[in-house]
């Protein structure tokens, strides 16, 4: 089991706070394995079996669990006022008013309540306004680049290993496939995107007309690390085709996908007139391998993007809130608003050996007037720092994260 440590930590802190742990991320990312490493050290601190009650509602022994006041009488016959007891809910987004019960669970103040959910619909239902305030949301990505390097210990080329890791899944059990049945590998990614587009999206939300969102995933898979709108998508799927599609139906089913967490989005920041933008964002998806189930996957191709998707979700585990910087009228890859207020600036390239691409990707950050951090990060070798810019390798970023 690869540990998980940045994940873990936040919930060694959160540990006996007065606040609901709620764990969210992509179908299969590991957030029942994580929170299966986390009872395994509350056990080690001394916490008896007993007083650990875990459900997941994927199971078939949980299906039938259809009236929440039922389940919530089960849970607290279990339990005793008098002891500290730490409950687990799984998928408890599949419980019918699940949030009924998350909140009567969560007044008993010796239970420490820790739940996961594989869409937003957890967090945009009515839980987020009974609990306002009273959770805190981890949102739990594949494995990093860090992670990925501990699957595989005994390849000491690290170049090689990031190739690999950008070109092929990151989700834990499909790295565990690819040593041992690589050729399976894809046919576990679409049972995977069957499930996230079918059950999550189509199902949840009536959609009759499948293909415009598949479209729409295309068109973004394609274009991932580019600025992009819902109207300039829909005229560019409208364009040589007989179905048309209107843009707010674009922007109806991209909200869909991120809620998902298939796709994130990264909206455009001001940075010299300090405000959000609300025209284009640019979108990432949450796992590279994926792309290989819709595209033939050309290995070299596209890196530049490849690299761009690979930092975006790198700098969300870092913490803080990730937008596209807009400098007058240069971009600025990532502007990242830390939660202590500072900020970051990175710009993302394959190389800057060249003249050209240097100067593009060094004058970005050189015209912002304020003095936080500023990096570029690229695959060349040689580390330095150029007129207050840190150039760096991406691989020995990634390498030493924490």
């Amino acid at each position: 089991m690869i540990q998980r440590e940045i994940y873990m930590k936040k919930l060694r802190l959160l540990r006996d706070t007065n606040l609901i742990k709620v764990v969210t991320g992509v179908r299969r990312c590991g957030k029942s394995t994580l929170l299966e490493a986390f009872r395994i050290e509350l056990k080690l601190s001394g916490i008896s079996e007993k007083n650990i009650i875990s459900l997941n509602f994927e199971e078939r022994e949980n299906i039938n669990f259809v009236e929440w006041i039922k389940l919530y009488d089960e849970i607290i016959a279990k339990t005793n006022p008098n002891e500290k007891f730490y409950i687990f809910l799984d998928e408890v987004q599949l419980l019918t008013d699940f949030e009924k019960l998350v909140d009567a669970l969560f007044v008993k103040k010796f239970i420490d309540l820790y739940v996961t959910g594989s869409n937003a619909y957890l967090l945009s239902s009515e839980l987020a306004t009974l609990l306002s305030g009273r959770y805190v949301a981890i949102n739990l990505h594949p494995f990093s680049f860090y992670e990925y390097t501990l699957a595989f210990p005994e390849e000491k080329n690290t170049d090689r290993l990031f190739r690999q890791y950008m070109n092929n899944s990151c989700l834990p059990e499909a790295v565990n496939l690819s040593k041992t049945a690589p050729e399976i590998v894809n046919d576990y990614l679409q049972s995977i995107y069957n499930t996230v587009v079918v059950k999550d999206i189509v199902k949840r939300h009536k959609l009759r007309n499948f293909a415009n969102l598949q479209r729409i995933i295309e068109y973004l898979f394609d274009t991932v690390g580019s600025l992009v709108s819902p109207t300039n998508i829909a005229e560019a799927l409208n364009k040589n085709s007989d179905k048309t599609i209107s843009h707010n139906t674009v922007n109806k089913l991209i909200g869909f996908l991120t809620d998902s967490y298939l796709l994130y989005s990264a909206s455009r920041y001001d940075i010299k007139g300090k405000e959000l933008l609300t025209t284009n964002e640019k979108y990432y998806v949450v796992d590279l391998g994926l792309k290989n189930i819709l595209q033939t996957n050309h290995y070299d191709r596209d890196m530049g993007h490849k690299l761009e998707n690979v930092v975006y979700f790198e700098l969300l585990r870092r913490g803080g809130e990730v937008f596209v910087g807009k400098n007058k009228n240069k971009e600025v890859d990532f502007m990242v608003q830390k939660p202590n207020n500072a900020r970051e600036y990175y710009q993302v390239s394959y190389t800057v050996n060249d003249e050209k691409t240097f100067e593009r990707e060094f004058s970005s950050l050189r015209t912002i007037r304020d003095s936080y951090p500023k990096f570029v990060l690229t695959l060349d070798y040689d580390n330095a720092v150029i007129g207050g810019i840190q150039k760096l390798n991406i691989i020995d970023w990634l390498l030493n994260p924490y």
